[in-house]
């Protein structure tokens, strides 16, 4: 069984093909990563660009799996997310409780939830309630009167998944599922105890950062704004005056967080705008990106801080950050973190899978890898023709029956 997840961000776009065994061990055969075009802030801007860059990412990922990529989990990294929760109660009478019966609550849910010019991508059952009795986990089997279920439900706008889902299509790709970027990053990067005590992923990527919330093994809350390493990037050209390209190059070899006693000493040659020769660069102290950098990354923990505290969920994702994605590799990121949130922070790569070459195990891939853990989790419950149905329909303010809702959080 072939596995194809595309991570679709502001600055790249990667594809891992993988193949799933009987033993249902999952080993990566086919990469492709291509610079992305027609994004910003994580959604489509134009939709040419963009079926460009990620036909090129697909086809190279084709070509060393030497398959063609028919269903795809896409992350999604704009959209903003929004988590909320609903519950819903039904009469059992008795009756022993099978996924019909669980169906049937959560079509108990429909008229309660209006998601307007938003879409529900995810609905994540958090616990089950029968007769009184809270904090079940699983009800199959259980008999009783009455059964209540609560549910998580992350919703994005619906311009953002609907254009991304048009995009895929006009490259003759399906949709079997989209993912929101912190979740997948989660899944890739987390240990089991980090998912049962709490604790919050941070995402960090070119142009969003996306904020997930972990506690008890499942996703407790989800959502991301419109500021990533682009900005540091697009921050370090205005300040020194040098182009985009060259302003990436330097964050990459000389930026730092925190600063340093030799900043003030340390010079970083800084080709100028608008001059050819290697000659005409400005030398200028580290000191001074520090200085440009440090402020853009405060604003950003800053925000996650305040986000974080708003949300309710600060005490459940505990004293524990794990941080990942590409802009995570400045120097200095995790003691700023770890000033600013005032919690213990934990810089990750996405956790091993088979077939995955050392060049792509970096941060940067944690989403993509992600989109395949989540894939491995869901697929069995997951009927392609049904999801189908259920993207290609303009929600009218309910819940559909989605078959793959019922295991999502087992």
């Amino acid at each position: 069984m072939v596995i194809t997840a595309i991570d679709v961000g502001t600055t790249k776009v990667t594809c891992f093909i993988a193949r799933r065994d009987a033993a249902e061990d999952i080993r990566i055969i086919g990469i492709g990563h291509e610079l992305a075009r027609g994004m910003k802030a994580g959604i489509v801007t134009d939709m040419n660009a963009a079926e460009q860059a990620i036909r090129r990412a697909v086809e190279r990922a084709e070509r060393m799996a030497e398959t063609r990529a028919h269903e795809v989990y896409v992350s999604l990294s704009g959209g903003a997310p929004e988590s909320r929760y609903t519950e819903s109660v039904i009469s059992l009478g008795g009756q022993e409780i099978d996924d019909v019966v669980i169906q049937r609550a959560f079509d108990g849910l429909a008229p309660q939830i209006r998601t307007g010019d938003r879409d529900v991508i995810h609905a994540i059952p958090m616990q089950y309630e029968i007769d009184g009795a809270r904090g079940i986990r699983n009800p199959r089997g259980m008999s009783g009167r009455r059964l209540g279920v609560r549910l998580h439900l992350v919703s994005v706008t619906h311009g953002a998944l609907r254009n991304l889902i048009t995009c895929l299509r006009r490259l003759e790709l399906e949709v079997a599922a989209p993912v929101v970027a912190g979740y997948a990053s989660g899944l890739a990067c987390l240990v089991e105890d980090e998912l049962d005590l709490g604790v919050t992923v941070i995402d960090m990527g070119g142009g969003t950062t996306s904020l997930a919330v972990f506690s008890a093994g499942a996703l407790v809350h989800a959502e991301s704004f419109p500021i990533g390493g682009w900005h540091v990037t697009n921050d370090i050209a205005r300040g020194l005056s040098t182009p985009i390209a060259s302003a990436e190059q330097v964050k990459r070899l000389f930026a730092s967080a925190i600063g340093g006693p030799r900043d003030a000493r340390e010079l970083i040659e800084v080709p100028q705008l608008g001059e050819n020769m290697p000659a005409t660069g400005m030398q200028v102290p580290r000191a001074l990106l520090v200085g440009i950098v440090r402020p853009r990354l405060e604003e950003i923990f800053e925000l996650i801080r305040d986000r974080l505290e708003s949300s309710g969920f600060a005490d459940a994702a505990g004293r524990r950050v794990v941080i990942t994605g590409g802009a995570s590799q400045i120097e200095g990121i995790r003691e700023l973190a770890g000033q600013v949130l005032e919690k213990q922070i934990r810089l990750a790569r996405p956790l091993p899978l088979p077939g995955l070459a050392h060049s792509t195990t970096g941060p940067e891939y944690a989403t993509v890898s992600g989109l395949l853990i989540y894939a491995g989790r869901n697929q069995t419950s997951l009927h392609p023709r049904r999801v189908r149905r259920e993207l290609k329909r303009r929600p009218e303010g309910r819940i559909g029956r989605i078959s793959h809702w019922l295991k999502e959080n087992f």
